[in-house]
């Protein structure tokens, strides 16, 4: 109300955070879907190109207008189930075209925010559909050095390795598929990914 922003307050991870979201476009229900973490709720909200879920706004949208709308709410609902640590709604929204490289206002990826939390299944699984490790917010961090100043080793480490696996993945030459297929395989042999 005082049209002060997230950036005026030092927000610490651990903090608690107080929001009213704006009834206006869905986005309540959207923001409590994410934060339960359900599937099938986040499907009825808007979420894809192929979704039947309008709103007064979202009615007048064709086109790319449309695309943007259900890009921005597919990534809103992925920064809040990658913070929750909700590893299936975090697969479920990637293998329905969420964007894992996607920015906040303030540059931050879903990576960024499953690594400040220690989401180890969530980082996997952004790793595994192509989140980068290099992707810097507005101070310059990247997710590793989020992890880092956190003092999250295991996310820092969870990151280096798979983003080497990554690497051979690519560097053998897969497409897309092949390359996320070998990487969930030596993941599952590595016991970094449950079956």
């Amino acid at each position: 109300m005082d049209n002060t922003s997230l950036r005026f307050y030092d927000v610490v991870p651990g903090g608690v955070l107080s929001l009213c979201v704006w009834h206006y476009d869905g986005w309540t229900d959207l923001v409590v879907a994410a934060v339960e973490g359900d599937p099938s709720k986040l499907f009825c909200l808007g979420i894809s190109e192929d979704s039947f879920y309008r709103t007064a706004n979202s009615e007048r949208l064709v086109g790319a207008a449309w695309k943007q709308w259900t890009a921005q709410r597919a990534f809103v609902a992925l920064y809040i189930v990658s913070h929750r640590g909700h590893a299936q709604a975090v697969q479920y929204l990637l293998e329905h075209g969420a964007s894992c490289l996607s920015k906040s206002p303030v540059g931050r990826t879903a990576l960024h925010v499953a690594a400040a939390m220690g989401r180890l299944d969530c980082i996997t699984i952004l790793l595994e559909f192509g989140s980068s490790i290099h992707a810097r917010d507005a101070r310059g961090e990247t997710p590793i050095t989020v992890a880092r100043r956190l003092h999250r080793k295991q996310s820092e480490r969870r990151m280096f390795l798979l983003y080497w696996l990554a690497t051979a993945a690519s560097s053998k030459g897969l497409d897309n598929q092949a390359a996320r297929k070998f990487f969930r395989q030596v993941a599952l042999a590595q016991g970094l990914v449950k079956p």
